[in-house]
């Protein structure tokens, strides 16, 4: 039997869009350091983010819109305030109805991630949450990001 090749962590030039967020006060915790939880709530501010940014548009008031299905986070090292952080955004998947994005934060000049995320949005319409495809903006801005 063959062990595998430990896989490498993306750095920052792996991720075709950067998004700069500032930490803040609220952001660190009792222990110094920003909080497990934020890093999720840095995710989202980047991808939806990148979405506005790139197309244009509100997102909001497309007919379809991306709800999050699944999250995760393997955190490497810890994020300080104060201290911006960039978000590296990437695409994984682009399906019919649903999108995996990965995401690198990083703080100072390191390319070493401080955590890599994977986020998915699946998209469903308005009033009846019924799945959907992709709306062609959201994609159009997606596909480079492949």
């Amino acid at each position: 039997m063959s062990q595998s090749e430990p896989t490498r962590e993306p750095t920052r030039g792996d991720f075709p869009v950067l998004q700069r967020i500032t930490t803040r006060w609220e952001d660190e915790d009792v222990y110094g350091h920003v909080n497990n939880v934020v890093y999720y709530s840095f995710f989202d501010t980047a991808v939806n983010g990148y979405l506005i940014e790139a197309t244009g548009t509100d997102i909001r008031r497309l007919d379809a819109y991306g709800v999050v299905a699944e999250t995760g986070c393997r955190f490497l090292r810890e994020l300080r305030f104060p201290g911006d952080v960039e978000a590296g955004l990437r695409v994984t998947r682009l399906g019919t109805s649903s999108v995996v994005y990965e995401i690198g934060l990083f703080q100072g000049e390191s390319d070493e991630p401080a955590a890599i995320g994977r986020f998915v949005h699946v998209y469903v319409t308005g009033a009846e949450r019924s799945v959907t495809p992709v709306p062609d903006a959201i994609r159009q801005v997606l596909e480079p990001l492949t």
